[in-house]
């Protein structure tokens, strides 16, 4: 679900048009914000009207309609390897890709098994062929996650990759010519 979407149930959501906002609850716990949730990690969503049995329920916060959010996961996978702090800095320093060769990207979507092993679910957008299969070469030989966790066991789950080798160099404009 797009965050505008979201924007747009949250005003509908809202009695008036003001500068509060609904009560946002992520498998039950009550959150500031849902802006950093990624949509591929939202199961379902429910909206609740600012209603007696609304703030009854919830408190004073749920002045506004509460939004309740189900992700698919307790708590997400994470790429727990020494000496990086994400799995994008793990693949930087782990696909062959020089100075001295041309910028490439790509964007990928991963799934992450119950048993961590990471795969490339979809290739959103690559730049270079070889770039793309360094990658997922890489990707095939890296270290295991530990998994998404849903009520105490595994689950798989959706991560996104983008990446920019050589860092700091930005990829050649491409240039097009528009016939009419």
């Amino acid at each position: 679900m797009c965050r505008a979407l979201l924007a747009i149930i949250a005003l509908v959501c809202c009695a008036t048009l003001s500068a509060r906002e609904p009560l946002y609850v992520v498998n039950g716990v009550i959150v500031q914000s849902i802006d950093a949730i990624p949509q591929e990690d939202i199961e379902s969503i429910d909206i609740l009207p600012a209603n007696e049995e609304t703030i009854a329920e919830w408190g004073e916060g749920a002045l506004e309609g509460v939004i309740l959010l189900r992700l698919v996961y307790d708590s997400p996978a994470r790429f727990d390897v020494e000496g990086y702090d994400n799995y994008t800095s793990y693949l930087a320093d782990s696909v062959q890709w020089s100075d001295k060769m041309p910028a490439a990207r790509v964007s990928l979507r991963l799934t992450i098994d119950t048993e961590g092993r990471a795969t490339i679910t979809e290739v959103l957008q690559s730049t270079s062929r070889q770039f793309l299969k360094r990658v997922a070469k890489a990707i095939d030989v890296s270290p295991r996650w530990t998994p998404a966790v849903r009520e105490g066991r595994p689950v798989a789950s959706i991560v996104l990759v983008n990446l920019l080798l050589p860092e700091g160099k930005n990829l050649p404009v491409e240039h097009a010519v528009i016939l009419r």
